[in-house]
C-alpha cells in the first residue's frame, strides 16, 4: 500500500453510539523496520555485532524476560551501562527506521472507521524516552507506555521503575480496560507478546501478529506480513468493522492509497471468533 496524499482526518468529538475498541500494539517488530538495540549500540560508538552477541546470550541464559535485553544491558552490563545517556536514547529514537506509515495507521485509527472509533496505544518494553522520540508527532506521550528507566543528574541510567514487557504488558492493557470499550484489539510482533496476546484471546478479542515469529503464529489469531504498517488495518476491516475484499481496496482508493502486491499481504484465520472472511 503506498500513499498518494494525506487525505486523512480525525473526529474530534466521535458521536456516543460508536463502538469503541482499543487497539493496542507493540513497538519492535511491529511497527519498525530496524533494530532498536543496534540503532542504540551505533550511537554509544559499539558495532551491532556486539548488541546481537550480548542478546543471544542473555536468551541462552533465560536470564530475563523476552524483550527486556536492552533494559539488562543498560543496567548491568559494563560497555551500556558506562556510555549511554538519556540523550542516546532520544537520539536513537529518531533513528530507528519505522515501517511505512506508520502515522497513517495511527490518522486512520484516530478518526474512526464507519460505526467504530479506536484508542491507539503503544506497549513497548523498549525505554519509554526512545519509543517518544520514534513516535514523535505521531502517537501522544500519554498513550505510549514503555518501559520506565529512572536517570541521575547527568542523564545516565541508574535504574528501572518499571519494564512493560511479558506480563507487564498485560499489566497495562488491564490498566487501559474501560466497561464502555467494545472490545480490545493487540498487535504484536515477538515472544514478548505471548501474554498480552493469550490476555486478549481469553477476553474474545482481536489478536494480528506482524511477523513470522514461532512464539506467537499460533497464538494470533489473525497473521499479517507486510512492510507497511496500513496492512496491519486489513483484519481490523475484515473481523470487527466486517469488509469484505472489494470494500476494503475501495476505500484504500477513497483515500489516495494503492493496494499493490496483495499477495503478498497474508492474513490468514486461525481460530477467529469472528467466523470466516
Amino acid at each position: 500500500m503506498v500513499r498518494r496524499d494525506a487525505r486523512t482526518r480525525r473526529t474530534q468529538h466521535p458521536r456516543p453510539h460508536l463502538k469503541a475498541y482499543v487497539v493496542a500494539s507493540a513497538f519492535d517488530s511491529t511497527l519498525v523496520l530496524s533494530s532498536c538495540g543496534i540503532a542504540l549500540s551505533e550511537n554509544l560508538g559499539l558495532s551491532p555485532s556486539r548488541f546481537e552477541d550480548k542478546t543471544v546470550s542473555l536468551r541462552a541464559q533465560n536470564l530475563v524476560q523476552p524483550g527486556a535485553e536492552l533494559t539488562y544491558l543498560l543496567l548491568h552490563d559494563p560497555e551500556y551501562r558506562t556510555r549511554t545517556r538519556k540523550e542516546h536514547l532520544v537520539r536513537a529514537g529518531h533513528e530507528i527506521l519505522p515501517k511505512r506509515n506508520v502515522r497513517e495507521l495511527a490518522a486512520f485509527l484516530g478518526g474512526g472507521i464507519d460505526a467504530c472509533r479506536f484508542d491507539f496505544h503503544i506497549i513497548s518494553a523498549l525505554p519509554q524516552d526512545m519509543v517518544e522520540s520514534a513516535l514523535e508527532d505521531i502517537v501522544p506521550a500519554d498513550h505510549i507506555h514503555g518501559t520506565r528507566l529512572l536517570y541521575d543528574a547527568s542523564g545516565k541510567v541508574e535504574g528501572a521503575a518499571r519494564v512493560n514487557t511479558g506480563h507487564g504488558k498485560v499489566m497495562v492493557l488491564d490498566s487501559l480496560q474501560d466497561v464502555t470499550w467494545a472490545g480490545v484489539i493487540y498487535m504484536g510482533g515477538s515472544s514478548s507478546d505471548v501474554h498480552a496476546m493469550l490476555y486478549v484471546n481469553a477476553r474474545q478479542g482481536l489478536t494480528i501478529a506482524a511477523s513470522e515469529d514461532r512464539s506467537i503464529a499460533h497464538i494470533a489469531r489473525r497473521t499479517v506480513l507486510s512492510d507497511d504498517a496500513l496492512s496491519l488495518l486489513v483484519p481490523i476491516l475484515r473481523d470487527i468493522i466486517g469488509w469484505d475484499t472489494k470494500r476494503i481496496c475501495a476505500f484504500w482508493d477513497a483515500h489516495g492509497l494503492t493496494v499493490y502486491d496483495w499477495e503478498q499481504l497474508w492474513t490468514a484465520p486461525i481460530l477467529s471468533p469472528y467466523g470466516p472472511v
